[in-house]
């Protein structure tokens, strides 16, 4: 770790981003969190604050010229919801977006670049229980399409260019600070701020719909120590499984009713249905691992009792 590197976390403002930026502004003097959406309060009032379309190429090197970025985090996605509404977008952003960050580290000389690939990756025709490190992968969404297109273009970097790339394939991520944006997995978070807000809560996805899962404080602390690995562990550059927990919405319910007694929940399952229904159930992360010590802290009960403290009901 080199605590004068100066990083860049580019969608500093979503779900992730939000997150993350606080958690590398504790560890680093220099983290500008760089967004189109406006900053919360705890990003705006911490750091530098800037105004970035990840699109816009000439903004983007002249942000990473001004400030001699070191490290950058790209974050910046349409998620799987969203993205099959407008299909154009979600690949402009997100495949686009990926390319010019690429291009600036090596035009530039940023020396080590993080990406978030997705469960979303895998496909109908991936094995769903204990989906392994090296699989099957058709997925039928944009946005897993635009994903896995993504990891072979940062192995690509790292092949041919030498640029030390890395990236985990995230699951559904439950976080009390920020609200969902847009993805299939976001029921899990909704049904918390629903419970403590109505005791009650109809679900998008059917009961038994079983998909993994992660609590943010994992997602955050894995990510950075995947970053501050040594190089020679990372041993994947297109993109790690990493795994918590694996729960349905009937599962989760049960959780919340060990804490919240009189809490209630139907089922309307939606187009997004579908999409959960092509996703793997459980995810192998044992490459992860063994290779740069990857190891989850929070069950699915843990992190219920964490959410129902802190969220606060509208």
């Amino acid at each position: 770790m080199n605590t004068a590197d100066t990083i860049l976390v580019i969608g500093a403002c979503g779900q992730i981003g939000s997150e993350l930026t606080m958690a590398l502004r504790k560890i680093y003097s220099n983290v500008i969190a760089a967004d189109l959406k406006e900053p919360g309060n705890e990003v705006r009032d911490s750091g530098l604050f800037i105004r970035l379309d990840v699109l816009n190429k000439p903004s983007l090197y002249e942000t990473v010229k001004k400030y001699n970025i070191t490290q950058i985090y790209h974050l910046a996605a349409i998620l799987s919801a969203t993205g099959e509404k407008n299909p154009e977008l979600a690949w402009r952003v997100n495949m686009k977006g990926l390319r010019q960050v690429l291009d600036a580290c090596i035009e530039l000389g940023v020396k080590k670049l993080f990406w978030p690939s997705t469960i979303a990756v895998f496909g109908p025709t991936t094995p769903r229980q204990n989906t392994p490190q090296w699989t099957v992968m058709e997925p039928n969404t944009i946005y897993g399409i635009s994903k896995q297109a993504g990891e072979r273009w940062c192995d690509y970097y790292f092949q041919k260019r030498n640029l030390d790339v890395r990236s985990v394939r995230y699951p559904g991520l439950i976080s009390y600070k920020t609200p969902g944006g847009g993805g299939t997995t976001d029921y899990a978070i909704d049904i918390y701020f629903e419970a403590k807000k109505n005791n009650h809560y109809t679900c998008f996805l059917a009961e038994h719909t079983r998909l993994p899962m992660m609590y943010m404080p994992d997602a955050i602390r894995g990510t950075i120590e995947l970053m501050e690995a040594p190089a020679e562990k990372v041993k994947v550059r297109s993109s790690y499984n990493i795994s918590a927990i694996s729960f349905t919405p009937e599962e989760q319910a049960a959780s919340i009713k060990k804490v919240l007694t009189d809490f209630s929940i139907d089922y309307a399952p939606d187009f997004r249905q579908k999409i959960a229904e092509s996703w793997p159930e459980s995810i192998d992360d044992s490459v992860a691992r063994a290779d740069w010590g990857w190891k989850p802290e929070y069950d699915l009960d843990g992190m219920t009792k964490d959410m129902l403290e802190n969220v606060t009901a509208p």
